[in-house]
């Protein structure tokens, strides 16, 4: 599986962007998608997770101002971010958990994303 993010990009403070990840392929099974980011200098951290039963998690730094959501084909994740912050910088990147016996991550690039004051 390959994962191929994008939207990232440079935006004021209050702003808005959406990025997409798409995955290559079909996905079976229960899974797990979602998007983390790293500002630099910091770990990585996660923004906010959808399963496939569009189950949906949030970091609390952007709750109400994010939302992720699935494609119809559900091998495509999307995260809306409203009311964006400069702490809101950093290489947002996608992934993929499939959750069966075997247990498998898949990772995509990183999207930069730039907030200004």
């Amino acid at each position: 599986v390959q994962l191929q993010a994008s939207g990232g990009g440079l935006v004021q403070a209050g702003g808005s962007l959406r990025l997409s990840c798409a995955a290559s392929g079909s996905i079976f099974g229960f899974n797990v998608m979602g998007w983390y980011r790293q500002a630099p200098g910091k770990q990585r951290e996660l923004v906010a997770t959808i399963s496939s039963g569009e189950s949906t998690n949030y970091a609390d730094s952007v709750k109400g101002r994010f939302t992720i959501s699935r494609g119809t084909a559900k091998n495509t994740v999307y995260l809306q971010m409203n009311s964006l912050k400069p702490d809101d910088t950093a290489a947002y990147s996608c992934n993929l958990q499939i959750i069966d016996a075997v247990g498998r991550s898949f990772w995509g690039q990183g999207t930069m994303v730039t907030v200004s004051s």
